[in-house]
Order: structure tokens, then sequence, then C-alpha cells
């Protein structure tokens, strides 16, 4: 019987850190020789991380990749790797390949996988399709490939290709599955969002089973500024049933033996060619690796399988990394955030607990003459199960001062959201004092539902270095608050917390449905709205009051202008404010 055993590598590398992503590179490739793998599979652009964006256009951050990916290349001895790289000119395309046409002024790159064996680079294969939608602007950096190399190694036909290329019937793999292909080895920065990973599987067992291959999909993982790449890398054969399921949200090494025997059946069965060489491999180039560091003893391996989170267990993981990674790869070492006694900043503290640890994270109480015995007493129980230090700053004799300092301004001018501004803003700067003085972290509390309509203050409770909760609507928040509080013996947040109608207490007697419809109604209009781009009349024929949703869009188109000037966070939904969703701050269409 013939086997492949193929290592997946899901790692979590670091954007711009060529030497330490080079060494973890090398350190995998170590194990996977350890387990006696025929070939060791590593993220897209594992050796740059992803994305590199305008690093790209640095001459010398090139050149020191092209040093790094030499070192990695001559650790690779006795067994192959595929290793995501950026490739330059001649290397991606040599001059038997199709000529491209370089546009004036632009430097010729792609995004690549380096197939080396041997301590040398085999062949290289450049991403074909480059996705330019969303959170993703390849088409400003890279040039699509044009070769389609199969490799013969250890008596297995492999194609490789690259993210975006396998979610194309008519593909990469189709090409490379009709010249012979008994493998595909896709290799991978999917960043997460609600949903994405059961889609990714159902559409990967497709791809295998329409071209009666084994596949394998290699994910990065971690965060990178607004992005968490989940793992949940897979191996599925050609029937599109899993083999292996790695990890999500951690890294982690499948080593798993394919059976190429069966694949050789299924292909004879669908009529198909086990492998076109000479003049017949029209369709696709054909390198072929040596044979002799094939292993010659090793048992069977039995590769894992790890469960597919349900998605609110996923949304919780992706916040807890992406926090951990913001943190830890921007080498910051502790956070500070303002708890108010709600559920935005108790799950933003608890979510903060589990990335770094209660001893890195600070929690600041900062009442006003507005705050309820009842938001200082469910703070204090906060901070005392999640046992992280406390520090409390009154805020009423700054707000008295401020108030004093504007009476010549305001004079003959009624109190109004101006007062309840100030105390946020008040806020804003006790935080970042803390941030200056110690090199805290501030971690800002604000979550979708208040993002969307600008139901927060610009330079108040906006005001820090990251947003954890920001792409998580309201309705979400009580459920991830929820789902933590099951975790364990004793719940984290305080069950009023979660009782409590919300309330910013920035006024007498203040509850967030003065302000808003409440957020049951609120939340599905915004998604229908800000994600699914659903026009005002199809909302109303959804079920909701014409003059609702036209004061919910009227709040969310004059809100843009507050929404640039907020920190960066975490993307959990199909489409985020940010890089997602790109409107232009001046903008004279009006959507009512």
């Amino acid at each position: 019987m013939r086997w492949f055993r193929l290592a997946m590598v899901q790692m979590n590398p670091t954007v711009g850190d060529l030497d330490g992503n080079a060494r973890r590179i090398i350190a995998w490739l170590k194990e996977a020789r350890k387990a006696k793998a025929d070939l060791a599979a590593f993220p897209e652009l594992a050796v740059t991380g992803y994305p590199p964006e305008d690093l790209l256009l640095k001459p010398r951050f090139l050149k020191d990749q092209r040093r790094a990916l030499a070192e990695i290349m001559e650790e690779c001895r006795g067994i192959a790797a595929v290793v995501g790289y950026v490739a330059e000119g001649e290397e991606a395309h040599p001059k038997s390949s199709r000529p491209m046409v370089v546009p004036a002024g632009r430097h010729e790159l792609y995004n690549a996988s380096a197939i080396m064996a041997d301590r040398r680079l085999a062949v290289s294969y450049s991403k074909r399709y480059l996705p330019n939608y969303g959170v993703f602007d390849e088409s400003r950096y890279f040039h699509p490939g044009c070769r389609i190399p199969v490799i013969l190694l250890n008596g297995t036909v492999l194609g490789v290709n690259i993210c975006e290329d396998i979610w194309f019937p008519e593909g990469p793999s189709r090409v490379q599955a009709a010249a012979g292909a008994e493998v595909i080895v896709n290799i991978n920065a999917s960043p997460f969002h609600v949903g994405k990973s059961r889609l990714r599987e159902q559409m990967l067992a497709t791809r295998a089973r329409e071209n009666g291959v084994i596949l394998s999909y290699t994910n990065t993982v971690g965060g990178q500024d607004e992005l968490v790449f989940d793992g949940n890398s897979l191996i599925l054969d050609q029937s599109g049933e899993v083999i292996a399921r790695g990890r999500a949200f951690e890294e982690d090494l499948l080593v798993a033996d394919l059976n190429m025997d069966a694949v050789v059946r299924a292909r004879v069965a669908q009529g198909r060619k086990k492998w076109l060489g000479g003049k017949r491999a029209t369709l696709a180039d054909r390198v072929v690796i040596s044979d002799s560091y094939r292993p010659k003893a090793r048992a069977r391996a039995v590769p894992s399988q790890a469960a597919l989170l349900d998605p609110l267990a996923e949304v919780y993981q992706a916040l807890v990394l992406g926090v951990r990674d913001y943190v830890r790869k921007n080498r910051f070492k502790q956070v500070v955030i303002g708890l108010s006694g709600g559920v935005d900043s108790a799950l933003t503290a608890v979510v903060a607990v589990d990335a770094l640890g209660p001893a890195n994270v600070l929690g600041v109480f900062m009442p006003s003459p507005y705050t309820s015995r009842e938001s200082h007493e469910d703070v204090m129980e906060l901070v005392g199960r999640l046992k992280i230090p406390l520090r409390t700053i009154p805020i009423t004799e700054t707000f008295d001062c401020y108030r004093r300092a504007m009476v010549p301004s305001f004079q003959g001018r009624p109190a109004d959201a101006t007062e309840e501004n100030l105390q946020a803003r008040i806020r804003g700067n006790f935080l970042m004092a803390l941030s200056n003085k110690f090199g805290h972290l501030v971690l800002t509390t604000g979550n979708k539902s208040e993002m969307s309509v600008g139901y927060a203050t610009l330079y108040g409770d906006m005001a820090g270095g990251f947003a954890v909760i920001k792409d998580v609507p309201k309705t979400m928040v009580y459920d991830l608050a929820r789902l933590r509080n099951r975790r364990g013996e004793t719940p984290v947040i305080p069950k009023r917390v979660l009782e409590r109608p919300p309330t910013a207490e920035l006024k007498p007697d203040q509850k967030d449905e003065d302000s808003l419809p409440p957020y049951p109604v609120l939340d599905p209009i915004l998604k229908a709205y800000v994600e699914e781009e659903r026009a005002p009349e199809e909302i109303v024929e959804m079920g909701f009051e014409q003059e609702t949703v036209t004061r919910v869009i009227a709040m969310v188109d004059g809100s843009e202008y507050k929404r640039r000037q907020a920190p960066i966070g975490i993307k959990i939904t199909h489409r985020a404010f940010g890089k997602d969703r790109r409107m232009p701050i001046t903008n004279g269409y009006c959507n009512l």
C-alpha cells in the first residue's frame, strides 16, 4: 500500500518579524522531520506574516526576507516543505513562462509558496486569484501568478496553491488534478468571522470530491491588528470526508498518513489519469523532487480531529486571542480598563484576564455624581471575582471644575449632552494619563451597536489603544457574558450586571433606551444596513417601523467621522467597520 505522510504546521507568525518567523518555521520543520513526514506545509506568507501591507514597498524588507528564506532553506533536509513567502520577478516567473505586463513604477511581486527540498528551491508557485475585497488589498501589492506546477515527491503527485485559489471551481486545483495531482496542498492566511469555519469546510469538501483528490488546507493562527486567524486547518479525503482537523485559535502540528492507493482507485473509477508525464503535461509544469530522503520505517500516524467550536465560543476565543496577540506582539505588558459596572466593561475585563492573566489587568473605577450604588457594588464584586487590582479615581471634583470654567462660555444655555460628554472625556483623560505614566495599553469598552449609531464620546470613552468588542453587537455582548459565566463553578460577571437596564449614568436616571431603540430591535436593523447593505425599504419589509429605520440609518451615516477616529478593534462579523466597510466622511449621497 502506498502512503504519503503530510505534516501541516498551523503557526502564529508576527508580521515583519522575519528572523523570529524564520526561527519558528525552522523549529516546526524539525518537529515535522522528527515525525518522519514526507512534506511539511506552512501557512501563506509565513515568512513575512500576513498581511505585510506597505512593508512590501520597502526594498530592504524584501532583501531581508530573501535572507530569512535562505536560512529556512538551509535547514530543509531530509524533508520537503511548502513555505509561504514573497517572490520577486524572475524567481516566480522564469523566461519560459507566459510574459507579464508590469505597470510602470511597480515592483513585480508575487504572493508565493516556496516548494523546497535538499536545501534548494525546487519550484515556486504564485497565487493566481488575488482577493481585493473586504479586509484584503492584495492587488495593491501582488501580480497574479501564471505558472501551475505539479510535483512528484516520493511517488506521490502534488499540486500546491494558495488560499483564494481553492475557492474557484475552475481554479488551479482543477488544472493540477487534470495533470495528475493526487494531493492538493493549499496554504492560507484566512481571517476569522462568525460562521466562516463551517462555510470553509463545506467548500473544501466540495473541491476535494469534484477533483478526486486529497485536499490539505493549512491555515495560519493568531492576531494581527484587527484580524484574528482561527487555524482550523483541515485534511479531507477524495470523498470530502475530514481526515484531520487542527485546533481552533491555537498553534498545532497535524501529521497524517494519506492513503494514495485509495485516491488512485477513486480516480480510475472516475476515469481520471494518475500522472501525465512528458509532452502530455501540457496543463501544468512537472517538477520531480528526489525520493532519496524518504523515511525507511515509520509506524502509522493517527491524525487528530479537534472539535469545531460552536459559533459563540468561536467569537469568545477570537476575542481572547486577538487581545493576547495585540498586547504581546506590540510589546505591552499590562492593560488598563475603565470599569463602569455595566456589561461592556465587565466582558472586556474578563476577556483581558483570560488573555493576559489577572496580574496584567488594571481596573479603574471613576464614579461621577450620577454613578449609582449598584454600579459601585457590581464593580467591587467583579474585580473580586477576577482577582484584578482596582484603582478608584472619583471625577466629581474635576467635573465641577470643568463646568465652572465653562460658565462664561455656556451662560444662558441649559445642560445637555455637552455636560454628559465632559464626564466621558475626563475619564478618558485619566485612563490615558495612567497609560502614559505606567506604559499600560488602554482597552476601550464600546460595542458595535454603540459605534454604529455614534452612541459614544469622541476623545472620551472612545479614547484608547485597542477596542476589544468594537465589532460585537450589544445583544451578543450579553450572550458572550452568559457563555463565560457558565464556565467554572462561580460566574465571573455579577448577575445584576446582566439584568440591569443598560445605562451610561451620565445624568439622573439615564437609560440607553432614552436615546436608542431597544437593542433587540436596533441590532437586527444594524446588521441589515451595515453588514448586508439592505436598502431602507427592505429593512422596513422585514417588520421594522419606518420611523425607527429612518432614525437608525441617519445615526449610522452621521457617525462616520467618529468611527474613523476610533481605535482599531477585533473583527468578528462578516463586515466590520474599518477595512471591511469604508465609507467617505464627506458624503452627499442620501440613503433615505
